[in-house]
């Protein structure tokens, strides 16, 4: 199984339709609340070299944000990184 790890915000609706495609495969995944632990926004922000969130990591991969997902998922790629 895969380690996916997401930074996200609670009034982000492009974290929601992330988690959501992810909930939709089966996956669980991490969640790191920047807002509510704003300390690791640097953490994101140095490892992903982006400042929005969502930001998300499969098996310590930068994969980006909501759209690169989606964008993935839909050449067929994100399946088999799950």
């Amino acid at each position: 199984m895969a380690k996916i790890e997401m930074y996200t915000k609670a009034t982000c609706p492009f974290c929601h339709k992330a988690k959501a495609l992810l909930k939709s495969k089966g996956a669980t995944f991490t969640e790191i609340a920047i807002d509510s632990h704003p300390e690791k926004r640097e953490e994101m922000i140095a490892r992903s070299g982006r400042t929005t969130v969502p930001q998300i990591f499969i098996d310590d991969q930068h994969i980006g944000g909501c759209d690169d997902l989606h964008a993935l998922d839909a050449r067929n790629g994100l399946d088999s990184l799950l």
